[in-house]
Formats: structure tokens, sequence, C-alpha cells
């Protein structure tokens, strides 16, 4: 008889599928680690490193991780193996988006995703408008981060500022690695971006209206040596054009005399003006020092 014996049977493929309890970054003891905050990377106990090198699971080490009090969930990598025996530590933005309170339990199980060929983000303030290259920063930003889920809104500080970016879209699943991908990035209007042009509109229309306004006032106003005159010596005042009449005519300017020689000086007297006024007589034959004068003191007759 022939006895078959399989001395080395096929390792099945597992998954890794654990419980913990997770808190935020900030809780973890010793110095700050502003390097999770920054990315989408958890850190796990010992014991998960010691369980996932005993399991055929695919690198690199891709979870899954689901609040099912809430029924939210999102994908990470993972950082380092150095949190306490049955807690994980995760950055700000991904408990807001699971929803959780620090010390709710957490169910972790390893996953594959495929690799990320487009993703389409939008900004959640109008600010990630000033930033002069969005692309590069972005780019610079996910290199932090191992997978986007569709549905997250992550976060990420350039120049001391921080910015949230909601994943609109990812290709092509609803969750993608992005480690060592050719990835397109797509941005869609930042939130607010519309309605702040039409604030915008609606003011460059009342400002154009108050300037119209403010231009029939300026009209209505009272304007300087537009009333009629009176001479010191008596006599009549030439009729000056009304103010519609001046309004209407055009602004003359002097005419350059290009027949002018130098070393030649000419001065012109302009009388046409009192062609048109109407001047009494006795104004025309006015004659400057022709009166008769006065001494102060009496002749004596000799």
């Amino acid at each position: 008889m022939m006895f078959g014996f399989n001395l080395f049977p096929e390792v099945q493929q597992r998954s890794f599928n654990q419980t913990y309890r997770c808190y935020s970054v900030q809780m973890l003891p010793g110095n700050e680690r502003e390097d999770v905050e920054k990315g989408g990377k958890i850190i796990m106990p010992p014991s998960a490193l010691d369980q996932l090198t005993r399991l055929n699971i695919n690198y690199p080490m891709l979870f899954k991780i689901t609040n099912q009090k809430s029924n939210r969930e999102t994908h990470c990598g993972v950082l380092e193996f150095v949190a306490d025996e049955g807690r994980v530590y995760l950055p700000n933005w991904m408990m807001r988006n699971l929803l959780a309170e620090h010390g709710c339990m957490m169910q972790i199980e390893s996953v594959s995703l495929q690799v990320a060929n487009f993703s389409k983000f939008q900004p959640l303030s109008t600010d990630f408008l000033e930033i002069s290259n969005q692309k590069a920063v972005l780019e610079n930003a996910l290199r932090n981060f191992a997978c986007l889920t569709t549905g997250d809104t992550i976060a990420f500080k350039y120049n001391d500022r921080e910015y949230e970016m909601m994943v609109l879209e990812t290709k092509p699943g609803k969750a993608v690695s992005i480690i060592e991908c050719d990835m397109d990035v797509d941005f869609a209007p930042p939130i607010g971006y519309e309605e702040k042009n039409v604030v915008g509109r609606k003011q460059e229309e009342e400002k154009q209206m108050e300037e119209e306004v403010s231009d029939d006032e300026e009209e209505a106003r009272f304007k300087a040596f537009s009333g009629t005159g009176t001479r010191l010596d008596g006599k009549n005042k030439a009729s000056s054009p009304t103010s519609e009449q001046t309004n209407n005519k055009p602004a003359r300017r002097g005419i350059p005399d290009y027949n002018y020689q130098p070393g030649y000086l000419k001065f012109i007297r302009n009388n046409n003006n009192n062609q048109n006024n109407h001047v009494s007589p006795d104004e025309d034959s006015f004659k400057p020092f022709g009166g008769s004068g006065k001494s102060l003191r009496d002749t004596r007759n000799k």
C-alpha cells in the first residue's frame, strides 16, 4: 500500500482581524509625535507585528478601520509597533472621520488595495487658493499617506497652517493605495468659493449705484463764482453767459504761435468781449486820468 504524506501543506491565506481601543496621537506617552499627525498611518502594539509576521499577508501592510458604533470606516497604513498592548493611536483627522471618542473599540483588519491612478480633492476653505503651486504642496503632503478612501477628509500642514481636503473620488476603487504610484490629481472649487463670488458681484453693483448717485448729487451742488457781480466804481458789469451756455461750450485752449521768433515778445490784448457786451457810450469814451484835479491847499493870489 502506498501512503501519501503531505509534509509541506500549502500555507492558506489568512487575514489579520483584531479589536483595539483607539486613542488620539496626543494621548501617546512620551514626546509629541508630529510625524504621526502629519500623515495617514497609525501606531499599533508589538503583538500585532508578531501576529502579522505569522500570516501570509500582502505588503505593504494596509488596514481597514471600522467603527461599528457609528458605522464609519477608513483605510490606513502602519507607522510603528510601539503602542501599549490593546491600544492603537490614530491621527486626529482620522478620529474625526470615524466619529470616534477616546477609548472606543475599533475593528482593524488587513486588506489588499489596488494602486491609485486618479483622485479628486475639494478644499474646505478658500485659503488653499492662496498657495502658488497647490499640486506640488499636496503631492509633498501625500508622501506621509499610505492610502486614500473616498469620502474622507484628510488634513495636512503647510507653512504652520492646517489645510483640510475632502476626497471626492478615487480610481479604480473607493479605497486605493498611493504607495509608489503614478496618480493624476484634480481639484474641485473650494467650499464657499462660488458664494464668495456672488457676494463680490453684489458689492460691486452696489458700489456702482452709489457712484452714479454721487455724480448726480455733485451736479446739483453749489458752484462757486456762478452768481452776478457788482463793480466797485458803480459801472455796469458786462453780462456773462449763463451756466448752461458755458457748460455746453467746449473748453478753449491757447493756440501756440508758430511764427514765434526768439528775442521778439508780442503782447496781445483781447478786446473781443467788448463787442458783445451791452456797455453805455460813456464807458466807451472813458479815458484814464482825464478828469480834473484838486489841490489839498488853497492857492493864494499875489
